[in-house]
């Protein structure tokens, strides 16, 4: 008998604990966002406090490799959110069928946004990063980084990383049916390609070369975080390519309405100002308050391309870029 009401008690207790079990939340990201130095930490923190669940964060190398493991795992993906791609990668995660509808009302934003599965989380211009202290001789114009330009290069590769397929794209703005030339161009002055932004940004800080690919925004973080003022973005004459990083729900989460508190919470004055001062991108809520280094970085001209267009071409551009360094 005593046998019995032991058993009986420990599924008591067993039941009761797991009633008690916090929510998880698996969100698929990139690696810096959820760095100690990036929003991820302090997001989780803000969220957490609100929702009585636990954020469980996935880091991979950068936007192109979020989808290009949701290819890989299919309906098998673990995520609730998905975080971290731009709009370009919107028609292809979309044709996959990796999301679905938010259905939810949004705030007023900074950007003009209609989309019903994605909803923008920040946005940004890239731009080559400069020391003030070490290049004098600095290019003002794409042409002058390609033609006469004696310094050195770090980027991304377009097949993994955002920023690397963001260059992909503008130079593809800017020459078009003679990019193959302006990549052949720029390999001359290249030091290496990496995986993703943060070795490429690294090595740069290393002095191991003149631009690093990276944003307009860069610079403010040198100089709220570290009171450095010398890592600048260079304007070019020609305009800007845009991005706007997105965040969606899983088509497989089994947490839909939590995931849907993470994206309204996301949009919230107090994660858009976390976000924007630790993933140093501009916010789309423009309620959120700044610092004061955001009202001094360059306004560029912005250039983009419609997202059909580099979903139905990226491979082939992706092609041309392989064939153009390998010469």
């Amino acid at each position: 008998m005593k046998k019995w009401l032991w058993l009986a008690c420990c599924t008591l207790s067993v039941l009761g604990a797991s009633a008690q079990a916090k929510q998880q939340l698996t969100v698929y990201t990139y690696q810096s966002f959820v760095s100690d130095w990036g929003p991820g930490p302090a997001l989780s923190e803000a969220f957490e406090a609100q929702c009585d669940c636990t954020i469980n964060w996935l880091g991979l190398d950068d936007g192109v490799a979020i989808l290009n493991r949701l290819k890989l795992e299919g309906k098998r993906n673990q995520a609730d959110v998905i975080l971290g791609l731009d709009t370009n990668l919107i028609p292809e995660t979309q044709a996959i069928g990796a999301v679905q509808d938010h259905q939810l009302e949004l705030p007023k934003l900074a950007i003009d946004w209609q989309d019903q599965q994605f909803i923008p989380y920040d946005y940004g211009y890239f731009a080559f990063i400069y020391n003030t202290d070490i290049l004098q001789d600095k290019p003002t114009s794409m042409e002058q980084l390609l033609n006469d330009f004696k310094g050195s290069v770090l980027y991304q590769d377009p097949r993994t990383s955002t920023p690397g397929q963001g260059l992909m794209l503008w130079l593809k703005a800017l020459y078009g049916d003679d990019a193959a030339q302006a990549w052949n161009k720029l390999q001359q002055k290249t030091v290496t390609v990496t995986k993703g932004w943060s070795e490429a940004y690294g090595m740069f800080l290393k002095g191991e070369a003149d631009l690093v690919l990276s944003y307009t925004t860069s610079p403010a973080y040198h100089m709220v975080a570290e009171q450095e003022h010398r890592y600048q973005a260079l304007p070019f004459s020609e305009g800007h390519m845009t991005q706007i990083e997105v965040a969606a729900i899983s088509a497989t989460s089994q947490q839909v309405e939590l995931a849907q508190q993470f994206l309204n919470f996301l949009l919230s004055a107090p994660a858009q100002q976390i976000i924007a001062t630790s993933n140093w991108m501009l916010p789309v809520n423009p309620n959120a308050e700044l610092p004061a280094a955001f009202s001094s970085l360059i306004q560029p001209k912005a250039l983009s391309i419609e997202q059909n267009t580099v979903s139905q071409q990226r491979k082939n551009w992706i092609k041309e870029w392989r064939n153009a360094v390998s010469q």
